[in-house]
């Protein structure tokens, strides 16, 4: 007998979320179960499977606020979320699984919320002819992952304070995100919450089951909180993984970074190489008088990761901070300190 399963996710860390989505996917109860996973994500910038965290997201802020960054496994781009965005994950079979199909489950839940919605390009949901919203989709393990946002009530105008790239040049690899305009579904229906829309997916989810089996087919459904998978076999290596630094800025991203300033000492321009979230070559070009210092100055920040504190804590913890020349070489280290946590990274 296959089985539908709904999850729903009692934890608004972003890293559990994502490794009970991937965690799902892998240990499907048998090749034709179909699950919903409903989630919610709090004070999370997430970014697609290719992007770059720097030229997305001011991550320091986003930190030093209490927020979270995190990666998905799918595509697309960077996203905010809150507890106002409802996060939904269709999975399927392979063999079962059709974009139409999923896209037909997401925009009957809102109609049947009172809201008139349409699919636009790939990925998209609008209305009102504005994005409520963003979808990827990825398969592996023999089943299809369908995962997107709802923003009910979302807090979205905080999108510009986190996601605006760094006064830093950015020569990117990655895949940058077009900035589309957006809607909360409250401005449209005011009454809306949360709450109604999960069920109107749990509903539209069981029927899209109900109408897409076979005559003798009869499914078993089931309803399981994330709670249960927690002291699971391999559940715990995947939210260290989801949690990890590697998969969160340094997966396989390489780009070059240059920033320039004027201090009352001289004007200092940084050239740096980072690949796989770590600097891997410095260059430091300046008219200050103790070229001795600015000389030794790559040799601090090669092999730290790309984070602005990180970084400023290199400057800060030199053994170079004495036998200064003109201008005290602690003041100078420490000017750049605080320069490269301006930065944002």
């Amino acid at each position: 007998m296959p089985q539908a399963i709904y999850v729903k996710s009692n934890s608004h860390n972003p890293w559990h979320n994502l490794a009970l989505e991937d965690y799902l996917m892998r240990n499907m109860p048998d090749k034709n179960a179909a699950v919903l996973y409903l989630w919610q994500n709090q004070n999370t910038v997430v970014i697609g499977r290719n992007q770059n965290a720097w030229a997305e997201c001011k991550t320091a802020l986003l930190e030093e606020e209490g927020g979270r960054l995190a990666r998905r496994t799918t595509g697309g781009g960077a996203v905010f979320h809150d507890l106002g965005n409802l996060n939904f994950s269709i999975i399927l079979p392979e063999n079962k699984f059709n974009l139409d199909d999923t896209f037909d489950i997401v925009l009957k839940a809102v109609q049947a919320a009172g809201i008139n919605a349409e699919r636009s390009g790939r990925n998209d949901i609008l209305t009102e002819g504005a994005k409520f919203s963003g979808n990827a989709f990825r398969t592996a393990y023999g089943f299809g992952l369908h995962h997107g946002t709802l923003l009910v009530n979302s807090e979205y105008e905080r999108v510009g304070r986190y996601l605006t790239v760094s006064n830093a040049k950015l020569a990117s690899k990655g895949v940058q995100s077009v900035r589309s305009r957006i809607i909360n579904l409250c401005t449209v229906k005011p009454d809306i919450t949360i709450a109604a829309l999960e069920e109107k997916m749990k509903q539209a989810f069981a029927d899209y089951i109900e109408n897409n089996s076979a005559e003798d087919e009869t499914w078993e459904f089931s309803e399981i909180s994330d709670l249960n998978f927690a002291d699971d076999e391999g559940y715990q290596a995947l939210e260290d993984h989801f949690s990890s630094w590697d998969w969160r800025y340094g997966e396989s991203i390489k780009f070059d970074t240059e920033i320039e300033t004027r201090f009352d000492w001289g004007i200092v321009r940084i050239g740096l190489n980072v690949k796989n979230g770590a600097v891997t070559d410095a260059r430091f070009y300046s008219d200050a008088l103790d070229s001795d210092l600015i000389a030794a100055m790559p040799d601090l920040l090669t092999g730290i990761r790309f984070h602005s504190r990180d970084l400023a804590d290199a400057m800060r913890d030199s053994k170079l901070q004495s036998g200064g020349f003109v201008t005290a070489r602690s003041k100078m280290l420490d000017d750049i300190a605080d320069w490269l946590v301006e930065q944002g990274w």
